[in-house]
């Protein structure tokens, strides 16, 4: 049994198929849903957890090559949660687009993550390195 981590079976599963270059989506709880992608939903309850939360919690067996997120996420979040991002994402720097364009990336995608967040356009695509 583990102890430490990730302890969610489904989402151990969909990880551990993540490749180099291959890409993830953590999204939040009204993001659409792709039949082609396979999708591992942890929402709970508004904002349990986060998008943040489950960012963290990859950090520490998930080396992040690159990530995007759609550049609507500045118009409706302020400095802090701006600032949250970045560092959760340090030393990566992410590349913001269109949300279109950020959606196309989406079939792509391994797997997505599907959180109970409610931050505004706050769905991030993480690329393995």
């Amino acid at each position: 049994m583990f102890k430490r981590g990730i302890l969610n079976p489904d989402l151990l599963a969909l990880l551990a198929r993540v490749r180099h270059t291959n890409t993830l989506v953590i999204a939040d709880r009204g993001f659409p849903f792709w039949p082609q992608v396979e999708t591992v939903d942890i929402s709970l309850a508004d904002d349990i957890p986060t998008v943040r939360q489950v960012l963290e919690a990859l950090r520490e067996n998930f080396v992040i090559g690159a990530a995007w997120m759609a550049e609507e996420f500045f118009g409706e979040n302020g400095k802090p949660v701006q600032r949250e991002y970045a560092k959760l994402l340090s030393p990566v720097k992410i590349v913001f687009e269109p949300h279109v364009e950020f959606k196309r990336r989406v079939p792509q995608a391994i797997g997505l993550i599907r959180t109970g967040d409610t931050t505004q356009y706050g769905n991030i695509i993480l690329e393995s390195a």
